[in-house]
């Protein structure tokens, strides 16, 4: 059977030559290839992924309240490291940049992700749902141990096989969860093999600062309630464990692993400083003025639109999203 989305075509002729790919080869392709791939340039310029109109909204859609929450916290950040008062904000993986509106009084510095690093800074990096969008690999663990997954082509489908044992650098970091893992039986795990080398690359972008991320994620204790993992794809604003189908044409996510991610930013000198939800990390920042200037509205409609967007961050998302404050000195 002959696909008929081009970037299904490529993947199934990809491999028909070279044999079944690693999971994260296949994410790679459905969501950066430069053609067809789900965030690619040109799908862009005809489809907005986020959005009522998209498939997924995010955090900094629920604008202008996220965003001047924000940038109170990050205000917060700045006086508690004594940064210069107008010191660079990198939004790292900015998109379309929706935070530049609310960054102003800072120096607001888009960065997409996969662009060279900025020369070093002494400032802030915000990455808001950078880290889940990451191609990784994936595990199956069953009695009889664990093995990478790869994704096969036969019958006009993508299919899941189990291939090679598991060797190699990530060998220990599955051990180690392994045991709590094994309380469900058979489970699936993934295997962020590109976060090191994105944080390695923002903490050579920053001399002195703190970086700043928002995203899904679990830590080392809490990977039990994944026992099936944590892949996620979504279109059109349904959510499906099924994410072969459709290559380009649909988000993939996986959550991140907290504990790993600050393990991996210590050997680089980051600090690690505060992981809490969300609402609790938004809280703090408007207690300031208690959500006077979030909520700052010049018309009754407003007001009510602005509050319902605040009920949102701090009773939907908020409680759904991490975030991970780490710092670094000089």
């Amino acid at each position: 059977m002959t696909p008929a989305n081009p970037l299904e075509a490529k993947l199934a002729e990809r491999i028909g030559r070279h044999g079944p790919l690693l999971f994260s080869e296949f994410m790679e392709a459905a969501l950066y290839d430069p053609e067809h791939g789900y965030y690619s340039a040109a799908r862009r310029a005809v489809a907005e992924p986020t959005g009522i109109a998209g498939d997924f909204y995010t955090a900094a859609q629920v604008q202008p309240v996220f965003g001047r929450i924000v940038c109170q916290a990050l205000r917060r950040i700045q006086e508690e490291l004594a940064l210069p008062e107008r010191c660079t904000v990198a939004d790292w993986g900015a998109g379309r940049g929706l935070m530049g509106e609310f960054l102003g009084e800072f120096h607001y510095l888009p960065v997409e992700e996969g662009q060279a690093a900025p020369p070093p800074l002494d400032g802030i990096v915000f990455a808001n749902e950078l880290f889940d969008a990451l191609p990784v690999d994936v595990v199956h663990g069953t009695a009889e141990g664990c093995r990478l997954r790869r994704v096969a082509w036969r019958e006009g489908a993508f299919h899941w096989i189990d291939a090679e044992p598991l060797e190699g650098e990530w060998k220990e970091y599955v051990q180690r969860l392994e045991q709590r893992l094994r309380e469900n039986g058979e489970w699936i795990l993934e295997l962020p093999v590109r976060m090191e080398a994105v944080l390695r690359q923002i903490s050579s972008a920053v001399r002195r600062g703190a970086l700043v991320i928002i995203d899904y994620g679990y830590t080392e204790r809490e990977v039990i309630r994944f026992p099936r993992g944590t892949l996620m794809s979504y279109r059109r604003h349904a959510a499906s464990e099924d994410v072969l189908r459709n290559p380009g044409l649909q988000d993939i996510t996986a959550h991140v692993p907290f504990t790993l991610l600050e393990r991996m930013a210590a050997q680089m000198g980051w600090r690690a400083g505060l992981l809490e939800n969300l609402s609790s990390w938004l809280l703090r920042a408007g207690e300031r003025d208690m959500f006077a200037a979030a909520l700052h509205a010049d018309s009754e409609d407003q007001a009510a639109r602005l509050r319902l967007q605040l009920k949102t961050l701090l009773f939907g998302m908020g409680e759904t999203f991490r975030v991970l404050e780490l710092r670094k000195e000089g």
